[in-house]
């Protein structure tokens, strides 16, 4: 899900370009845009990581063949999936991964956020650029008033990022995921839209 135009860091739209673009000292131009069936192999590739999977995903890890992610797909394209804003991050014009908002709460207006990248896209900033991005067309365009999300606490490279982004510590759910043979603390956070604001003085409140 996309809208058919950008959003600029002035305010104005442009509505040739139907993209969101970042690009802050050396990390690479980064924006995220609609998925296509080009970018099924990056997709496929990233969902079927088992080194990132509890991560990613609350589900017990497990292969995932492709043709499992394309049924996968298709049963959610035709069943329509609860609402989320799902986008294709792309960096200096190559689709590294993936971020959405969903479980959207309509009444206290509210939403969680998901990101994920493949190895070799890690560490360049490239996340916290894409999250900049997502973190501003949820309060901007979706008018949100708040965004949480969840980290588990060894990942501690996915926190500052999201610390950089604005998001703080709101609470820790002790030996709540078990990862890679262990039990792990999951970390809450979370980000008002007038923290952001104050962070951004022409963004609205």
């Amino acid at each position: 899900m996309i809208p058919p135009a950008r959003w600029e860091r002035t305010g104005k739209r442009r509505d040739a370009d139907p993209a969101y673009r970042a690009a802050v000292g050396d990390r690479p131009a980064v924006l995220l845009r609609a998925r296509t069936d080009a970018d099924l192999d990056l997709l496929h590739r990233l969902a079927a990581d088992l080194d990132t999977w509890e991560e990613r995903s609350p589900s017990g890890p497990a292969p995932l063949s492709r043709a499992e992610f394309d049924a996968q797909l298709a049963r959610r394209d035709a069943e329509g999936a609860p609402e989320t804003a799902r986008f294709v991050i792309e960096a200096d014009g190559e689709a590294i991964g993936g971020t959405s908002l969903f479980a959207f709460d309509a009444l206290a207006r509210h939403a969680e956020v998901g990101i994920g990248l493949v190895a070799e896209a890690r560490g360049r900033g490239i996340g916290t650029a894409a999250l900049e991005l997502l973190v501003e067309f949820a309060f901007v365009r979706r008018n949100l008033r708040r965004l949480h999300l969840e980290a588990i606490a060894s990942n501690a490279a996915a926190i500052r990022s999201y610390e950089k982004v604005g998001f703080v510590v709101e609470g820790r759910q002790r030996k709540h995921a078990w990862v890679r043979g262990r039990y792990e603390d999951v970390v809450r956070m979370g980000l008002l839209r007038r923290e952001w604001a104050a962070r951004r003085p022409s963004s609205p409140a």
